[in-house]
Formats: C-alpha cells, sequence, structure tokens
C-alpha cells in the first residue's frame, strides 16, 4: 500500500499531529496504554486551499474534466437505543438532539463547510465557475434512501452551491435502493456459502479468535471506557468473534467485533458532534485513543468488505454508476451513500487511504472517495483517485477550511494502473470485476 500525502514531509506531519493531540484533554489516569498507531496514523492533513488545486507532479499541465466522488454521510446520533448490550457499560449513554440514525445539525454544518471547500478547490482547477449556480448538466448530486444521507447531501450543496435549487435524487426505499443498498433490495446474486469461505479466508492462522486474542489492548481500551473490568462479564471480548452467515447476503463479524465497531463508532461521533470531553465516552478516553479504537471499525470492514467476492458484488451497482460518470459524465457526480459503500469500493478496486488521526481505510463522516479525470494537451484522459476528508478536529469544531486550514486531500495507488492511470487501463480493470446486477434502477 502507497499513500501520497501532498505538502508535508512526513516528519511535519507527526510534529503537527503531535502537536494538536497535546492541546486535548487530558489523558485520565489509570488508562490502559493504547496499542502503538502504525506509522501512517502520523500522515499529516494534505490538501490546499479552497482556491488552490491539489499539490500533485503527476497533474502538472493536465486539465480537469470531470470529478465522480462517493461521500459517506456526516455526523449522525446512534442508530439504535442500547449501544452496547445490556449490562456492559457502567454509566447511560448521553442524550443526543435528533432521533436514531439521523443527521445532526452539527453534521450539517461540517458538511456545509467541505461544500464551500470543494467548489473552491474544483473551481480553482477550472471544473466549474467559482460562483453562481451550475449549468444545467454540469452537476448531479444522488443519495441513497436513508435519509441522512439526503439531509448530508442538501447540507454539503448549501456550502457548494449555495442558494441554487439543485434536486438531490434518491429511491423510494431500501428495497428500492438497488445500488446504495444492494442487498437489502436483492439487487445482486450472492452464495452466502461461497461468501462465507471467502471472508473466513481473510482471517490469520486460528481464524477470528486469533485475530480476537491479537487486538487485547484494543478490547482492554474498550472495556476501561465502558468501566468494564477485564474478564468480568461485561467484557466484550468475552463474546464471539466468529462469523455470523447471512440468508441473502454476505457474513456479518460476529458480536465480539461488531459490538466494538459500534461502540467505538458511538466515541467517535460524541466527539465530532462537539459533546463536552466529560460526556465522549464518559470521560475516560482522550481524542487519541478515540482514533486507536476506530480499528474495530477497519476489523469489521476488512471480513465484511474486503474479500474479493463479496467486495465485487456489494460494490459493482455503485462501481457501475461511477464507471459510466467516470467515461462521459457531468463535470462532477456527487453520491452519497454510507461507510459500508466507501469501504466496499475500496475492496472492489483494492484502494487504500489514511486520513489524519484515523486508522488506514477508517471511512470519517463526510469523508469522500473518488476519482478525478484529467486530460493532457493531446486529449488523453487519465484517472486519478483521490480521498478528501476533513479531520476530527475540523469537524468536532466546525473549522472554516482554507488554505492555512485544508481538509485532507490524498491522491490513491490504483492497482495494476500507473500514477496517473490511463482511462481504457481504469475502465479495463472496473470492467473486469463488474458483477451483472439482478436489478437495476427504476428508470435505466
Amino acid at each position: 500500500m502507497q499513500i501520497r500525502p501532498r505538502l508535508l514531509s512526513a516528519s511535519i506531519a507527526g510534529s503537527l499531529l503531535l502537536t494538536g493531540l497535546a492541546a486535548c484533554s487530558q489523558q485520565p489516569s489509570q488508562v490502559p496504554a493504547s496499542p502503538a498507531p502504525s506509522a501512517a496514523a502520523t500522515v499529516a492533513a494534505s490538501g490546499t486551499a479552497a482556491a488552490a488545486a491539489p499539490a500533485s507532479a503527476a497533474t502538472a499541465g493536465l486539465k480537469l474534466e470531470r470529478v465522480v466522488m462517493l461521500m459517506r454521510h456526516g455526523v449522525r446520533s446512534p442508530t439504535k437505543a442500547n449501544v452496547s448490550p445490556p449490562g456492559t457499560n457502567d454509566k447511560p449513554w448521553p442524550k443526543w438532539p435528533v432521533g436514531y440514525g439521523e443527521l445532526t445539525q452539527h453534521g450539517a454544518d461540517a458538511a456545509r463547510l467541505v461544500g464551500t471547500w470543494d467548489r473552491g478547490n474544483w473551481a480553482a482547477r477550472g471544473l466549474l465557475p467559482a460562483a453562481g449556480c451550475p449549468a444545467a448538466g454540469e452537476l448531479t448530486v444522488a443519495a441513497s434512501a436513508t435519509p441522512r444521507t439526503r439531509a448530508t447531501a442538501q447540507a454539503w450543496l448549501k456550502g457548494f452551491a449555495p442558494d441554487c435549487k439543485i434536486t438531490v435524487s434518491f429511491p423510494a426505499s431500501k428495497g428500492d435502493d438497488v445500488e446504495f443498498h444492494p442487498f437489502d433490495a436483492h439487487s445482486m446474486p450472492i452464495d452466502s456459502n461461497q461468501a462465507l469461505q471467502a471472508q473466513q479466508a481473510m482471517a490469520p492462522p486460528g481464524g477470528l479468535a486469533a485475530e480476537l486474542q491479537s487486538h487485547a489492548e484494543l478490547f482492554a481500551l474498550l472495556n476501561h471506557a465502558l468501566g468494564c473490568q477485564p474478564k468480568a462479564a461485561c467484557d466484550i471480548s468475552r463474546l464471539s468473534p466468529d462469523l455470523v452467515r447471512e440468508k441473502d447476503g454476505p457474513a456479518s463479524v460476529g458480536p465480539a467485533f461488531s459490538n466494538a465497531s459500534t461502540i467505538s463508532q458511538t466515541f467517535l461521533l460524541e466527539y465530532l458532534q462537539g459533546m463536552p470531553m466529560s460526556d465522549v465516552a464518559w470521560g475516560r478516553l482522550t481524542r487519541e485513543q478515540i482514533g486507536t479504537l476506530e480499528q474495530f471499525h477497519i476489523i469489521k470492514y476488512k471480513y465484511e468488505a474486503r474479500a474479493p467476492y463479496v467486495a465485487e458484488r456489494a460494490a459493482s451497482p455503485l462501481a457501475s454508476r461511477m464507471l459510466k460518470a467516470v467515461e462521459g459524465g457531468p463535470r462532477l457526480t456527487a453520491l452519497v451513500g454510507h461507510d459500508t459503500n466507501i469501504a466496499d469500493l475500496g475492496g472492489f478496486l483494492g484502494l487504500h487511504w489514511q486520513v489524519p488521526g484515523y486508522p488506514a481505510d477508517d471511512p470519517p463522516p463526510g469523508g469522500a472517495i473518488g476519482f478525478e479525470v484529467l486530460a493532457n494537451a493531446s486529449g488523453e484522459q487519465f484517472v486519478h483517485a483521490f480521498y478528501r476528508s476533513q479531520t476530527m478536529d475540523q469537524v468536532r469544531n466546525l473549522q472554516p477550511l482554507d488554505a492555512q486550514n485544508p481538509p485532507s486531500y490524498t491522491y490513491l495507488d490504483i492497482p495494476g494502473c500507473a500514477e496517473l492511470c490511463p482511462l481504457a487501463d481504469f475502465e479495463k480493470i472496473a470492467q473486469a470485476k463488474l458483477v451483472p446486477p439482478l436489478r437495476t434502477p427504476a428508470g435505466n
């Protein structure tokens, strides 16, 4: 895996991140030591001013013709009342200002801020005018059937194209959502037995039990945050780690890793929402430790989204739509979905990314994976994959994004292709992985 951050060297990156961490609330006493972060965890925010393009020697002299991106919804509340199994947390979970799984106003504000930056960034590179409403046919925005994705798309548009009447298209229900929720919509063929075997093959020697054991320190940190003593009945690591076969789709990670991922995501969302640190994980974690626990999110998607057999079926509907947009769509196609969709697309193409403060391959709220289509003077077209995301504190503090405080914008290697992937080669790579659907979107 090679991730190419722009503008800041690794040494500067590490010092900036450490400086930021030191400014956070002090680590509580008697906290289990966090597992050592990966070297990539010190990659600094990359990108540029809202009025300048990301620095990339590979793109020098090339014209930006199209951008296609898939964005995760913004900060939401927990999707259910019981974030963790009964008896595993010693204090009640904090209250949220919205219903279960809904985009918060804070999340909407963060999406608006990154929408403003996206407009300035791509306008500076000639993709769209810097102000005013995009002309008809220049911009397509679509979301999943879930209300929080539609709300995120609308909030992003308030920053990207304020006062413009731009329609966000979306399916009527999950049952109709053949692109963002293909297994719920029964739009993709999948053999659950074959999926389970492919997912089990992702495990180390010793299977999921060995995976659990290798993350004992991570579970200890999680249990500390929950107020649970190791090996007590409340210990999340006592739950089964084994994959759970699903009837009409890929297997899910077992309750140990599933609950650990949900709980850790909730701690992250509390932090991003701007809750007092006394309410974030009940005051028991620092920001750095919240990022460390996000490794559970990555473990979940290692098994649920990275096995090629699963990824090709889960991502094909959106990948097909994005490929068509890359080949000849509007100047900008913005799709707003879920972390699941981004993880599936990453598994589909073998893409890897790193957002400062997060583990590698973690899709933060509001982050986007996408493709730039560029052309040289001879008209030859190339594809450059990227990942764009605000950092934790940019979201928590609703920081304006500009030249002094850009979001992370990192170019990604596309396995099997050059740094700048010729469009014809990108088409071959993607088309070879696409699985024909059982259903297509209404109207297609």
